[in-house]
Order: structure tokens, then sequence, then C-alpha cells
């Protein structure tokens, strides 16, 4: 794998920020391009250029489903720890999504890792021999988590000395009886038509207590990011069921782990005010079962009014949130 240093160009978040395009080949999915050609795909590695020179460690991020990397304040929150900052946009997501494609889709969990090795391989070239933490969100947590796995299997660690996870997806939603009832069907579906949605109805509430054009705080790009989401397809949500597995019958990820969640989940049917102050999208009660199989090093802490995304909760739950990422890190990475 080439450690060279990348180029980068202007980001779309502007001043601060530059981003570098990984080309990935060809589509294992098979999805093709616009031309009706067989595609490709391409993955997105942005740098924070604030950083603290000499850095002296340094952190990825990874983004959910139905998600880029926008949260400039978390750049901000690692680069003042002396962090240099990176983040990965997966394949088919947010500054990695082309037209033609099934944005987000994927009907296997283990390609991410060809973009995320190259990330640490990159991250790795420009910062030789510096202490590297990961960080994900949603979705990102299942898929960090699972390579991370299959790294210490490997022997690959390398550098990465530690993982902060912002409400990992660990389980379906639902009760356990929907949960066995829904899954098979999902595979099978998945396997012959993957790219065929789910047919759910987009209720968009979490959208809505984030963006600036509803109720929320943040300004992000709702093509890339809509308020209702993306579409749920088969094949991609075989894939997470599969990853679920995995991590259901164990893992190691080989360092040490923090978990952050909102202390209780809310499912209303249309926004309420109430949506702002719990996680709306996961089941906060599988987060803190399952968060035990990541290793024997996890720690878990539940965070009062959080949303979602932890760090993109009311400004007096963020810090309390970041102040619980700086006593982690001061314990177990920084020390």
């Amino acid at each position: 794998m080439s450690t060279s240093i990348l180029e980068y160009a202007p980001d779309i978040l502007g001043d601060g920020f530059v981003a570098h395009t990984f080309d990935l080949g060809r589509d294992p999915d098979g999805e093709p391009g616009p031309d009706g050609t067989p595609g490709t795909v391409v993955a997105t590695l942005v740098k924070y250029t604030q950083t603290p020179q000499p850095a002296e460690r340094a952190v990825l991020w990874v983004h959910g489903f139905s998600d880029y990397f926008f949260q400039r304040h978390v750049a901000e929150f690692f680069a003042r720890r002396g962090y240099a900052f990176y983040a990965l946009d997966l394949r088919k997501c947010g500054r990695s999504l082309r037209a033609g494609q099934s944005a987000h889709y994927t009907t296997d969990l283990a390609v991410y890792d060809q973009e995320l090795d190259l990330a640490v391989a990159a991250i790795g070239a420009e910062h030789p021999g510096l202490p590297l933490v990961m960080a994900a969100h949603s979705t990102g947590g299942l898929v960090v988590a699972l390579w991370l796995d299959r790294l210490r299997q490997q022997g690959r660690l390398g550098d990465i000395v530690g993982v902060v996870l912002d409400s990992p997806w660990f389980d379906l939603q639902g009760s356990m009886v929907l949960r066995e009832v829904a899954t098979p069907v999902v595979k099978l579906i998945g396997k012959t038509v993957g790219t065929r949605p789910l047919p759910v109805e987009a209720i968009g509430v979490y959208g809505q207590s984030l963006h600036v054009s509803a109720h929320g705080e943040w300004d992000f790009d709702t093509s890339i990011k809509p308020i209702e989401g993306f579409p749920v397809r088969f094949g991609w949500l075989r894939a997470i069921r599969m990853g679920h597995s995995l991590l259901h019958r164990g893992l190691d990820v080989g360092v040490p782990s923090l978990v952050l969640r909102s202390r209780r989940s809310f499912a209303p049917k249309e926004y309420q005010p109430e949506a702002a102050t719990a996680d709306v999208v996961l089941d906060t009660r599988q987060i803190a079962k399952w968060s035990g199989c990541l290793g024997d090093r996890t720690t878990v802490i539940p965070v009062k009014d959080a949303t979602h995304d932890v760090f993109l909760s009311r400004p007096t739950v963020r810090e309390t949130a970041f102040a619980e990422v700086a006593s982690w890190l001061g314990r177990e990475v920084e020390r």
C-alpha cells in the first residue's frame, strides 16, 4: 500500500478544511455509472488544517447512515487537545456519492476496509508514528468495530490506540419478535434484489431536530444528508444484520473503547420538542446491551438529554459529552 503524502483540494466546509479523493476502482456491487458502463467508487479523506504543529496524536472520524462529516466543532475540539484531525466520507456517502449511485449502498460492510486502510496509511505517512484514535457515529460505529476486530486478528492495529463510538448501531430497532421475523426476510430479499428500498415511510423527525430550516442549529447539505434520510435498501440492511450477528458473537477491537449514548430513546411519528433531548433513531438499551461485545476495555457513558449524534446535542449537553471524551482520553490514551 502506498504511503506517499496526499494531494488535497479545498473542501466544501471552506476555511480550515481540505479533502483528498481516493479512487477505489470498480464498484464490487456492480452498480453502473451514469453512462451505463460499469461504475467506479471513490472515498474522500477530509483534513482539518488548523491542527497543532507538531501534533501529538491523530484522530479519524467516520460518519453514520444518511450522513457525512460536517461537524466542524468536533475537529476543533480534538485540535485543541493536540490531535491532527481527519474524517472519512465512505464510498457512495456524502462527498463520495456520484451520479447514478444508490446512496450509502453496499452488500458487505467489509468493503469499507479498503478506504479505512488507505486513510490510516495516509495519516501515518503525514504523521509517522503518531498514536491514532478512531471515532465513529451510528452505522460508522458498527463498521469501525468490525474493521478493528479484523485488524487485530491480522496483527495490523499498528498505531491505533483507542476508539470513540458515538451512539453506535449495534442492533435493529424494535422488539425481539419483530427482529426475529424481519431478519430472515431482509436477508432473503437483500440477496436477490438488494437495491429495492424497504417499504417504510420516511418521517424525518431526527433531521428536523437538527437542521436550521426546521428546529435545529446545524446547516448541513441536505442533498447528501436529507432531512428525511436516504432510502433504506434490502441489500444494505442485509449487510447490517450480518454485521450485527458478528458483533453479537463477540469482538475484540484490540484497544480501549468509549461508547457515548443518550440516556433514553423516543420514537415520535412527528416532530416534538422532546426529540431534541433523546435518541429518536436507535434504541439506547440495545447500545448498552451490546457494548460489552467490543472487548474487555470498554467504557459506556450515557449522556443526559443527548440526541442521536451526541455531538449535535444542545450546547450544554455536548459540552458534557466533550468533557467525558476528554476525561477518557486522558485516562486511556494520553497518559
